[in-house]
């Protein structure tokens, strides 16, 4: 007798989990059209037969069920240049494949200083075409609130801090900025490193403050001291000279920590600076974590224990996000998380390499 076919067979074969394939075969929830599309073949190619929907295999195979495919433009705003190193560029890529399947095309304006102090939209944006708005790198609270105005969705791909009480009328989408430091800060412990200290501007954005949050309750959970002393997180911008402002800092400090968890990689690339030029050596003296795993913290000496972010499913799960808002503009605003995984690399060893 033939093994009867499950929805966790399609999902294994597939690698997606089980309740995204229930959702594409049952006809629920909010999917891509890609993604029900290719569960639904993949279930027929299998043999599957408990189809909710569906009155012949030719509905399937060629759905007539599916939404037509639309026609306008998903405007990304962004404030800074996102270069190979910055993990948007990758997720964009995934974000442009998923919408061009429902017949979206991107189109992508940088809004400048001007823009901002003006509450004035980037001139090359055109709003008669525009079906919804992506924002990355877009922090200021003032302007955030003057996007989310405009009648159309708008999905917040990390946001300003102030949005935390100053709600948006937007979707957001983060990383998951807690696990992968509370057990950083655990696995420290039990190695004897019980000195933490973290750097990074904390109200530079919401991931930011949400991995310094996370250290500190981390440090609690551990029944360690939170130490400010230890902690390089004053307002100050994470421009060219950042760098300089932090060897500066860490010369005044009369302690120094035992590790440091750093907001992102480049924060940790410049605390490195700062500590070479005082004499610092890292992780023989000193252990640093990073997040982002940006292609630099692989190949930095020390190599850089960092949290590893999947870019592809940002873009996926952005794609996602917005189609629903502009299919479902009712829809509660939703603030998204994507998984994260934790990456030891030589920078938390307890061996000594060349500098």
């Amino acid at each position: 007798m033939a093994t009867k076919v499950t929805i966790q067979d399609i999902a294994d074969a597939l690698g997606l989990s089980r309740n995204t394939v229930s959702k594409a075969i049952n006809n629920t929830g909010v999917l891509a059209e890609s993604t029900r599309q290719k569960v639904l073949e993949k279930a027929l190619e299998m043999g599957y037969k408990q189809f909710s929907y569906a009155n012949s295999i030719a509905d399937i195979k060629n759905p007539s069920f599916t939404k037509n495919k639309v026609s306008g433009e998903i405007a990304l705003f962004t404030g800074n240049f996102l270069n190979n190193s910055h993990f948007a560029s990758t997720m964009l890529d995934k974000f442009q494949h998923e919408i061009s399947l429902m017949g979206y095309s991107l189109t992508i304006h940088r809004v400048d200083a001007n823009n901002i102090e003006d509450l004035s939209l980037p001139l090359t944006y055109r709003p008669e075409n525009t079906r919804a708005i992506v924002c990355i790198e877009m922090f200021n609270q003032q302007y955030c609130e003057m996007i989310c105005n405009l009648d159309l969705p708008v999905l917040m791909i990390d946001a300003p801090v102030a949005s935390y009480w100053r709600k948006l009328n937007a979707d957001i989408l983060l990383m998951d900025n807690f696990s992968d430091i509370y057990r950083v800060v655990s696995d420290m412990n039990k190695k004897g490193i019980t000195k933490i200290g973290f750097v990074g501007q904390v109200t530079h954005c919401r991931s930011f403050y949400e991995r310094f949050i996370a250290f500190r309750e981390a440090m609690y959970i551990n029944n360690l001291t939170f130490e400010n002393k230890y902690c390089l997180s004053e307002v100050h911008p994470h421009g060219s000279d950042y760098k300089d402002y932090l060897f500066r800092a860490l010369e005044k400090m009369k302690e120094l920590p035992e590790m440091f968890i750093c907001a992102n990689d480049f924060v940790a690339l410049d605390l490195l600076y700062g500590l070479r030029k005082i004499g610092v050596e890292c992780p023989k003296d000193i252990k640093l974590f990073g997040f982002d795993d940006s292609p630099e913290s692989k190949i930095m000496t020390p190599s850089l224990s960092t949290s590893h972010i999947h870019s592809q499913i940002i873009g996926y799960s952005a794609a996602n996000l917005v189609i629903s808002r502009i299919e479902q503009p009712n829809l509660n605003y939703r603030t998204t998380y994507t998984e994260t995984d934790l990456i030891y690399r030589d920078s938390t060893s307890s061996k000594k390499f060349p500098q």
